[in-house]
């Protein structure tokens, strides 16, 4: 059952679609499995098994086509999380970079699978967005040196 408008879609390399489901829901724990579809092409669209589910993450309804290595990610599509601080901060960033995630500038990282997350504490935007532009100015420059974001280093 269809509950959000909008509900983002993303393809992995894989074609086993409950693995990647799994993985999300042991990094957001208040997540679940909503739905979870097998499928096989007829051989006009070429053949093949694939398989979909939708999970709920954070509130947020995600679909996951598993068709495998057809389409690539890339970075011109992603997710923010907003951490209420630090060490959630902290958590998120450990999780999606572990098992063969990758860290990137500015609190943006890769999961396994390739899709791109930024892990941003939501005090971070009261910085880089202050009316004082000594405190922008620190917590912008110092972004740029920054992997994860660490607000201590900031402010």
């Amino acid at each position: 059952m269809i509950t959000q408008k909008i509900t983002p879609s993303i393809w992995v390399e894989t074609t086993n679609v409950k693995a990647v489901a799994d993985y999300y829901l042991s990094i957001f724990k208040d997540g679940k499995l909503k739905e979870h579809h097998k499928y096989t092409n007829p051989p006009e669209a070429g053949g093949g098994n694939f398989e979909t589910a939708v999970i709920e993450i954070a509130g947020m309804e995600l679909s996951i086509l598993a068709a495998g290595p057809f389409q690539k990610f890339n970075e011109s599509v992603s997710l923010v999380i907003n951490t209420k601080d630090q060490a959630e901060t902290d958590y998120y960033w450990n999780a999606l970079t572990s098992n063969g995630g990758q860290e990137s500038s500015c609190g943006w990282c890769k999961d396994k699978y390739g899709l791109s997350w930024q892990v941003v504490p939501v005090e971070y935007y009261g910085l880089i967005n202050n009316t004082d532009p000594k405190i922008r100015e620190k917590a912008m420059k110092n972004t740029f040196q920054q992997k994860k974001i660490i607000l201590s280093e900031l402010k």
